[in-house]
């Protein structure tokens, strides 16, 4: 798991370096990670970024696998929603930097131990992610 506090007008962009270092394989977004230049550097690091398109942008050729992969991205959603809503991870009564800290620490903790996480019926992920 990692995660990057930021502040609300960030560009959602900026962290995503830092965040997948460690990674190789592939990556999903949506439009709001399209950029040649973050695509051309999780490349060099062995990551390929996959995103949805833009309405004026060109159609591309992606793998089957790779499109269904993209439509599960509400797996992602999910777990923000449970995130925010069942482990009330946002919320503006912080009374102090530390508060917060302690706040989003204990969700995150929480939200590891809980034994109904969202899942992907249908795919085997091992079976489908591993390199050809």
């Amino acid at each position: 798991m990692a995660v990057h506090i930021t502040s609300g007008n960030t560009d959602g962009r900026k962290p995503v370096r830092q965040l997948v270092k460690h990674l190789k394989g592939k990556l999903f977004g949506d439009k709001g990670y399209i950029s040649k230049k973050l695509a051309e550097d999780l490349a060099e690091q062995g990551l390929q970024l996959i995103t949805t398109l833009k309405k004026n942008m060109k159609k591309r050729d992606i793998s089957l696998l790779d499109r269904i992969l993209l439509r599960k991205r509400a797996v992602i959603e999910t777990a923000n929603d449970l995130l925010k809503n069942f482990f009330q991870i946002e919320h503006s009564r912080h009374r102090s930097a530390s508060g917060f800290v302690a706040n989003l620490f204990s969700a995150l903790v929480a939200y590891s131990f809980y034994p109904k996480k969202p899942e992907m019926r249908g795919i085997n992920l091992q079976k489908a992610l591993m390199p050809v």
